[in-house]
């Protein structure tokens, strides 16, 4: 605990940063008197470093890239490999396990000891892996490393501890699961084929034991050969030679036949008796052609054979569909006796797996579902019923349905928020499912004790937001919202309209979200804002629609005496412009050469419309074109339901709405707010002939991410592959000008400045580069999608600019693609790479000619402060953060009364700049004088559609959070923490000394600040383009933590990285996975309680009594011993150059992890007591068996004594 006390007086000029004087512009935020100064700040810090610790959390949503299956039928829980090497593990709901390994290689296969607690995964790098699943975090302990042969095929018996692994080259080893070495039993491709055979067989791609005999291994090479080999002779039963190339092999559970499906299309059964030909051969999707000929089927990847004892046996393979067909779905088709059933997939099937009864091979499988992974989506099918209905997933994992552009994470949330969200989406649940309970439910998981409400915001490109319940560190789909609905769907068109047409025009941009008002903005990526009240009624209502002209010019300039001359704001509050309600576009709107000017992007629905519970649409807010120029992005927005008021902003400036009264309040350039008191002293210019707009500055800020200009950007929602580096949407036309610069990624203009305007005239200069009718975007870029390839540098720079990084992190350019081609690579000239490194100066107090006079409104915050350094009380004021490092204060005059609030108008007038700093601002805070948050003002939420009651009459109920309360200590005022991408300053108000200055990092840039809650104190929370996540604490800014977690290597962590109250955030670790962690030490102890048990000790069922008979005619399966066949004794020692064991890093961490958690104390005590009582019972076996070789030795030594008895010695 630290104390801070800093004497105040005359700090006013000489404080660190020091402060500019605000213009005496109108405003009405209360009289000018000298308000009282406090004489001392006494500040009780709490927070120390030990508070703070860094580690993941969970893992939600699909595994990105999926490539193996594996099940547990005892154990019940399901295991999905993953192309990046990582393994989710996934049991009843609230039990979902990431494990990742470190090389990062593809996992090939997956193979779960059943009912064993441990999994063995087989990677692309030729190394097998097992992994110990009985704890909650699972560890690796044992790796074996092939170093002469590639792994394509393993399979592990049930209850048994040697391993058949196949390889490239056609061998087959064994490795012993217990010391995770390597057999001296080997089975050579050439001692397993004929030696007349002159050609190699291939691959191994099937093993398997028969059901009939454990001692016969059946292998499968790819090219058609199937060998039966005697584990105990080592030597063939017999061989197959078949004409296609096999891709699996399924067994009948009497271990007298089996299946292949092969790459024609085609199924083959086999008998044991005959093995010289298949005795049945079909073509389930095979149609038989005119001329007699059977057309061509794509191959059938994998079959399952499995019996019933009830009916007839299932046979489930996918694909074996014919070629005639181009643009097939994929599909699963299900053989029940003569019935063929073909489902119809909406992705690429990469594994199937039926589940049955038994964990025996060789009893009747009696299958119930069968569990199909797909490229994007996991879905179980019921086979008990005749119409094979899915499960309903209980996992969330259609995060990507549509790919996701933006998150949110709000903690500790009003618990009613939950509930009426949860009633509102089950309305609109999908039916049809099936009525069982989810199959895969092993695994055991309690709700934690400090658990408090959480909830996710994902907002994605086809306009849709989804909410889901983050509660106790699980993932649950809550209620979806469908933004598209507010607007008219886009007509197609022809020709050249039809380039302005864009794929994904409601794509989600940011949202903003004020769970104890419920009041909801979404901004998108057609410059619109749309802002939704909610409702447990249904509604017939007409959406108020809002048009902003918010453009710059380039040939109005004006001079600094010309602004002092004539100032923006004359008057506070003579300007309030009314609402331009939207109206179809007018024949002038539009030339024939296709420019457009003062009609929005896309159009809102004009009539009445019936809309169901939930959130319901109730102003949208259009920024417009001008002159043939599309609307910027919005970079920035806030709302507040205590004031009533919206306000936005992008690279032009700064527009500011009240939606109770639906007019437009503010509209002016960032320029316009400075008045004469521009702390940059911008110099005049004569416009260039050569116009450029803004998208060309915001898009050669793409080459700032790194030094070699050399990027990969993923775009595709269907595959999610890379496009080539050469893409015209990155390559694009850049700009040639030595003077002009890109601001924090925001468009700016050498040579524009903002002229006057008149009250009633919001519209903004005009920029022009873009062809007539070009379009302001052609795809959306999802956050999911976006990845940028940078190149690893030896230092802790992550990026060599910030520029570009915030305009894709704002969403200026990530949805404005350039549609001029280029010829050839632009190659940036050597003063623009100076510039665009880090060793330019990015400080807010540089004055150069080639300063740009535009400047991006970054970050806005409502809240209660002190317009003016002379003001006693505090009022409602909106601070406004540009790209250049500034922030503005703008103190507005609200009536209070209810009546006169939606009759009187609200007055604005900027009162000038506050203070500068170095980079962007992202981020404002407030605290009282003791440290404490100080929330923003909102509205108590009342349904507008409820039914009104004469008696009782609505009215706003509002909740005002003053800085001056509980400060009889320390006077009036309150701390303003601002932060921005290179530091954080702490500004006393009303008298705006800088009080504390903190330099965050100087080689690379923050991307994301919070001020967050955490152990009942505050502090700010940063995330660096370098990977450092830090915090530091408030108000001192003393650094707290400061941890390399993750360097940035693609847009997608940028723009979904957020944090939240308690210790917690979130990004979006690839397209369809989110990944949480923890900063909190507190967090980090209780995880292990909150996680779930994968392994639940669960007794083995025993096998069938198989009967006299068939035990007797059935083989000698119960009489193989592997130990004895495959031990060191017999076999003896594999060469060591074949492969290499490494033992299991678990360490301290893992140790605490297996011995931590109750529940799994419990767990391995019952193991324990149950591994007791069979140790006991061997005892008890023991001793009887001496206790009756005692008496038989007595026996026999009282015998002797009566032989002996009467004899003399000399007789002995």
């Amino acid at each position: 605990m630290k104390k801070f006390r800093k004497v105040l007086d005359g700090l006013t000029t000489s404080s660190p940063g020091g402060t500019i004087g605000s213009p005496s512009s109108g405003s009405a935020a209360g009289t000018p008197t000298s308000a009282p100064t406090p004489k001392e700040i006494d500040v009780q810090e709490t927070l120390v470093s030990e508070n703070f610790q860094l580690c993941k959390t969970v893992r939600h949503g699909f595994p990105y890239q999926p490539t193996a299956l594996a099940f547990d039928p005892v154990q019940k829980i399901l295991a999905v490999g993953s192309r990046t090497g990582g393994i989710r593990i996934l049991g009843r709901p609230g039990v979902d396990c990431y494990c990742q390994h470190e090389s990062g290689a593809a996992v090939l296969q997956l193979q779960f000891l059943i009912n064993e607690g441990a999994l063995v995964t087989a990677c692309a790098d030729d190394t097998l892996h097992l992994w110990n699943l009985r704890q909650r975090r699972p560890a690796v302990l044992h790796s074996l490393k092939f170093n002469r042969e590639r792994i394509t095929f393993c399979h592990l018996p049930f209850m048994s501890k040697w391993l058949y692994v196949g390889t490239e080259r056609g061998n087959t080893h064994i490795v012993n699961i217990e010391s995770f070495v390597l057999s001296g039993y080997v089975i050579m491709w050439n001692k397993a084929i004929e030696l007349a055979t002159k050609t190699h067989p291939g691959p191994v791609v099937h093993l398997s034991d028969s059901p009939k005999d454990e001692g016969k291994l059946l292998i499968g090479f790819e090219s058609g050969t199937i060998v039966q080999w005697d584990l105990r002779g080592k030597k063939a039963d017999f061989r197959i030679y078949y004409d296609e190339a096999i891709h699996s092999v399924s067994w009948h559970h009497e271990g007298k036949q089996f299946m292949c499906s092969h790459s024609d299309g085609s199924l083959s059964m086999w008998n044991l008796r005959n093995t010289t030909k298949p005795f049945q051969v079909t073509f389930p999707h095979g149609k038989i052609q005119k001329d007699g000929r059977k057309e061509s089927c794509k191959p059938i990847l994998k079959v399952e054979f499995k019996t019933s004892r009830n009916s007839e046996p299932f046979v489930i393979f996918s694909g074996g569909l014919s070629y005639d067909k181009a643009g097939r779905r994929p599909t699963l088709t299900i053989m029940h006796g003569k019935a063929i059933t073909v489902l119809e997939m909406d992705h690429p099937i990469v594994e199937f797996m039926a589940l049955c009864e038994t964990p025996y091979n060789n009893e009747v499988q009696e299958p119930y579902a069968v569990v199909v992974l797909l490229e994007k989506d996991l879905i179980v099918v019921d086979l008990t019923q005749s119409n094979f209905p899915v499960f309903e997933n209980p996992y969330p994992m259609d995060i990507h349905e549509s790919p996701v552009t933006c998150t949110a994470y709000f903690a500790d949330c009003p618990p009613d928020i939950i509930p009426i969200l949860y009633s509102m989406g089950a309305k609109h649940k999908k039916t049809g499912y099936s009525h069982k309970e989810w199959p895969v439910a092993g695994g055991l998981w309690t709700l934690g004790s400090n658990t408090y409400p959480e909830i996710i915001l994902t907002g994605h490109a086809d306009g849709s937001i989804k909410f889901w319940d983050a509660s106790a560190i699980t993932l649950q789909m809550l209620y979806k919202l469908k933004t598209s609905k507010a607007f008219e769907k886009p007509k197609p068109a022809e020709g050249r309209a039809a380039e302005m047409v864009e794929e994904d025009p409601f794509a989600v941009q940011m949202v903003s979200w004020c769970p104890h008002s419920r009041i909801f903005c979404v901004v998108g990526i057609s410059a619109h804002i749309i802002l939704y009240r909610f409702s447990k009624y249904e509604a017939n209502a007409q959406i108020v629609s809002l048009e902003v002209r918010l453009q710059c010019e380039t040939e109005d300039m004006v001079t600094p005496s010309e602004s002092e001359n004539h100032p923006c704001f004359s008057e506070a509050g003579s300007r309030s412009p009314q609402a331009h309600h939207q109206h179809p576009a007018s024949p002038g709107s539009a030339t024939p050469e296709g420019n457009r000017d003062s009609v929005p992007c896309i159009k809102v629905k004009d009539r009445m419309v019936r809309v169901p519970p939930g959130y319901q649409a109730e102003l949208v807010i259009q920024l417009l074109w001008a002159d043939g120029e599309p609307p910027q992005q919005i970079t920035s927005l806030d709302i507040n339901s205590a004031y009533g008021l919206l306000a936005l902003g992008n690279c032009n400036g700064l527009a500011v709405v009240d939606y109770l009264q639906k007019t437009i309040l503010l509209c002016a350039s960032t320029l316009d707010l400075y008045g004469a008191a521009d702390p940059y002293q911008r110099l005049t210019r004569s416009p260039r002939r050569n116009r450029q707009s803004t998208s060309e500055f915001c898009m050669r800020g793409l080459s700032n991410f790194y030094s070699d200009s050399k990027k990969r950007i993923r775009t595709s929602y269907q595959s999610l592959t890379e496009l080539s580096d050469n893409q015209q949407s990155v390559d694009m036309e850049r700009s040639k000008s030595p003077t002009s610069d890109h601001v924090n990624g925001h468009c700016t203009s050498p040579t524009s400045q903002a002229k006057p305007r008149v009250p009633m005239g919001p519209e903004g200069p005009r920029l022009t580069r873009r062809g007539p009718g070009r379009p302001p975007f052609r795809k959306a870029q999802s956050a999911a999608c976006m990845e940028v390839s940078l190149p690893v540098s030896h230092t802790e720079v992550g990026y060599a600019s910030r520029r570009a990084m915030l305009q894709q992190f704002h969403g200026v350019t990530m949805y404005s693609h350039d549609e001029h081609p280029t010829s050839a690579p632009y190659c940036w000239s050597e003063r623009e790479s100076r510039e665009n490194s880090f060793s330019r100066s990015r400080s807010s107090s540089v004055c150069s000619i080639d300063r740009d006079t535009k400047e991006a409104v970054t970050t806005l915050q409502f809240g209660e402060s002190y317009g003016r350094k002379g003001d006693a009380m505090p009022t409602p004021c909106l601070w406004v953060g540009t790209s250049l490092g500034v922030v503005l204060l703008i103190p507005m005059s609200i009536p209070t009364d209810q009546e006169e609030r939606m009759d009187e108008p609200v007055t604005i007038g900027p009162s000038g700049t506050v203070l500068m700093l170095k980079g962007s601002v992202l981020r404002f805070s407030f605290l009282d004088c003791t440290g404490a948050l100080i929330q923003s003002p909102h509205e108590v939420w009342r349904d507008p559609n409820a039914p009104e009651d004469p008696e009782r009459p609505r009215r706003r109920k509002l909740v005002n959070f003053s800085p001056s309360s509980s400060q009889d200590n320390c006077g009036e005022g309150h701390l303003a923490v601002v932060c921005s991408e290179k530091q954080a300053k702490v500004v006393l108000m009303p008298s705006q000394s800088c009080l504390f200055v903190h330099n965050i990092t100087e080689s690379s840039f923050v991307l994301r600040a919070d001020v967050v809650s955490l152990c009942s104190s505050v502090c700010l929370a940063c995330f660096c383009a370098n990977g450092h996540v830090m915090t530091l604490s408030l108000p001192s800014l003393r650094p707290l933590m400061d941890v390399n977690y993750l360097p940035l290597t693609d847009m997608r962590i940028a723009r979904t990285f957020c944090f939240t109250n308690g210790g917690q955030a979130l990004y979006l670790s690839s397209p369809t996975e989110i990944q949480r962690i923890t900063y909190s030490q507190e967090m980090c102890d209780n995880l292990q309680e909150m996680l779930g048990e994968l392994f639940t000790p669960i007794e083995t069922p025993e096998a069938q009594n198989r009967g006299f008979l068939k035990g007797f005619f059935g083989g000698n399966s119960h009489n193989f011993d592997r130990e004895e066949l495959f031990g060191e004794a017999s076999a003896g020692k594999a060469s060591r150059s074949l492969a290499q064991h490494i033992p299991g890093q678990v360490g301290m961490e893992g140790m605490k992890v297996a011995a931590s958690g109750v529940m799994g104390d419990l767990a391995r005590a019952r193991v324990a007591l149950d591994e007791r009582g069979q140790r006991l019972g061997e005892l008890e076996d023991r001793t009887a068996l001496m206790m009756t070789s005692a008496e038989t030795f007595s026996k026999h030594a009282h015998e002797l004594m009566l032989k002996c008895k009467d004899k003399k010695w000399y007789q002995l």
